[in-house]
Parts: C-alpha cells; structure tokens; sequence
C-alpha cells in the first residue's frame, strides 16, 4: 500500500528539492563516492569517507606462547571458531549472545566487544560479514517500508508509535528526507506533536544519544539508496556536536568502517548557537559550559573536518565566546510546541541548515 502525503503542500519542500539536487550532483560529479580497501591503522580525515584508516598499519602482536597474551590469543580463537560456525550456517548472534555462550572465560562485555572489533579489523572486513549483530537502540518513525533480512516486511507510521532500528535489513523503500534527533525525549515529543505527518513525507530516527553501530547503519543505507537530505538535531552543546560528528564523520574507534558507516552530507539542522541569540533565548533558560565542556569543545575545534566546514567553525566559536550552552527544550520558552510547529517548519522551508 502506497503512503499518502497528509504533510504541507509541494512548495514547502523547494528548498530541500534544491539541497538534494546539489548532493546528486556532488555525487554523479564522483566526489561522493567510497574508495575501496580501507584497513585497519593511525585515523586520517577524507572530506568523502570522514575518519578512516591510512595504510601504514600499527600492529600489536599476541602469541601463543607468552603468558602476557595467551589468554587473549585463546580468546580470539574462541570467538574465531565461533564465527566460522555462524558464517558456515548463515546464521546471526549478537555479542551479547557471543559473550553469555561462556562468559566465566571472557570475564566481561568489553573483552568480546574488543575481541571482535580486533576480529574485524585483522580480516578487512565490516562486522556484519561475520554475521556479528549489535543489539539496538535506536528508533525509527515516519514514511518508511523495508524489509529485514529473514523475509518479515516492516512499516513504520507516522503515529506517535516508533519502530526499534533493524539489526540487519535488505531492502529499504519509500523514503524522501530524514531528520536525526539525538535524544529519546525530543524524539518522542515530536512524534507526539505530529512532526511526521505533519512534515510528511519524512523519516525520523534517533540513536538515544551516541549512536549504536545499527542506527549509523540504517542511516548510512537511506543515503545509499536514495541520497536523500539527511539533516540533524542536537543540543547546542559540544556533547551534541560530537555526536553530529560521528554520524557525518565518524569516530577514532570505528574508523576501520568508515566507508560503510559514515555519511559526509549530513547538515547541521539545529539547535544552532546562532539561533540562541536570534530567538533571544533568556539567559536563565541556558546552561553555563563547564571545564568538560570547554575541554571537549576545543578538541573538536582542532579536528581536521572543521577546517572543511567554516559556519561549523564559527557557531562553535560563537558558543566558546559566550560560555553558554542550550538544550533543544530551551526553545519551550517561546511555546510548548515552537519546535515542532514554527522551528523546524522554517529550517525546512528556508534552508536553515549549514
């Protein structure tokens, strides 16, 4: 069954049409295509890719026979073994699944988590061909269709009802823009707003915070397939930033699957610094940064991906300036409902983002 728009008429959406047309022309120019063979070693920035690994390899020995590293070394061929039966039945297991088959012998979650990212890196290869799923987190809403790799076909609504983000998915449809919101609690409240049919038709999708490996999958499989406009909601605040950075540009820890995890044509779609200012936000509803704050604003100020972004660069120096940070609710000053009925509309309509 086809989605019916019920969203704002055809001319809202020119400046989004506009945007999209500019990233399919990045895009059949090659500036957004993925090079091949990225391997595991020291980060390096690829305005393209985002954070990805040179070819020089750093590497860590573990042998069999050192007692510093034969627990590891059994460990990895533990879970080598596990693998191999997984990919010879074409069956999945989480780590979580990995780590309960024994977990007096692995101790704890982290030594698994590590293990098979080791696992990963050492074979060049994404953690999924080794049909090693994460458990979500994430949550997804709006005019969206797909289905998951056993055959079920999935629908999600624009209800205030949201679907947890899929661990594995073959086919994706029915998709035009998508709008990341960092937290639970903005996500569910613009669902409660009618945000998605209002807006229709429209994707939402949420990592409740930093981003699980699906949720940055899910999000990085929407541009494959459709290189629609994908823009973020955060706070103004450098925790939000950070997060904005690893769905655009990705993270040292994962910067082996950059090319499958990253998506460099992510916007910056609010809560801007700027716009603190310009709604004249009252002080009392902002929040004074604190040495965290300063400390991990300034680190990704000194990123090599802000160079490539200078209305970034000077919305973040704009914050560092006045001290002050903002949470999306600081926008409920001006109405319990300003976000989702006058913010957000606007951004879209006039191309608010950067």
């Amino acid at each position: 069954m086809a989605f019916v728009p019920t969203g704002p008429e055809a001319s809202f959406f020119d400046a989004l049409d506009r945007h999209r047309a500019s990233l399919l022309a990045v895009v059949k120019q090659g500036a957004g295509e993925v090079p091949t063979g990225v391997t595991r070693v020291v980060s390096r920035f690829e305005d393209s890719v985002g954070l990805q690994m040179i070819p020089q390899c750093i590497t860590r020995k573990i042998k069999s026979d050192s007692p510093k590293s034969v627990k590891k070394f059994a460990l990895i061929l533990k879970i080598l073994s596990m693998i191999y039966k997984l990919v010879q039945s074409n069956t999945y297991a989480t780590k979580r699944d990995i780590y309960y088959t024994d977990s007096q012998l692995f101790g704890n979650q982290a030594a698994v988590d590590n293990i098979i990212d080791d696992i990963s890196c050492m074979l060049k290869v994404p953690r999924r061909s080794l049909h090693v799923l994460s458990t979500s987190k994430g949550l997804v809403a709006g005019n969206l269709r797909y289905m998951e790799e056993d055959g079920t076909r999935v629908q999600c609504t624009c209800s205030a009802t949201a679907t947890a983000v899929p661990s594995n998915i073959q086919g994706i449809r029915n998709a035009k823009f998508l709008l990341i919101v960092e937290k639970d609690a903005t996500f569910q409240r613009l669902l409660d707003d009618n945000f998605c049919s209002r807006m229709s038709p429209c994707i939402m999708v949420t990592g409740k915070g930093i981003p699980d490996l699906n949720t940055r999958l899910l999000v990085k499989k929407l541009w494959d397939t459709f290189h629609l406009p994908v823009f973020t909601l955060v706070d103004a605040d450098p925790h939000g930033m950070e997060i904005m950075c690893i769905y655009k540009y990705g993270s040292l820890s994962m910067s082996f699957e950059a090319h499958s995890l990253t998506v460099p044509a992510i916007r910056w779609l609010g809560l801007l610094p700027s716009d603190i200012k310009r709604l004249n936000i009252p002080k009392d509803s902002l929040i004074p940064l604190t040495k965290h704050d300063h400390m991990k604003l300034d680190s990704i100020l000194r990123r090599p991906y802000i160079s490539c972004q200078p209305f970034w660069r000077k919305e973040m120096e704009m914050m560092a300036d006045s001290k002050m940070k903002a949470e999306i609710q600081a926008l409920t000053f001006l109405s319990s409902d300003y976000l989702s009925r006058v913010y957000l509309p606007n951004k879209l309509r006039f191309g608010g983002w950067i």
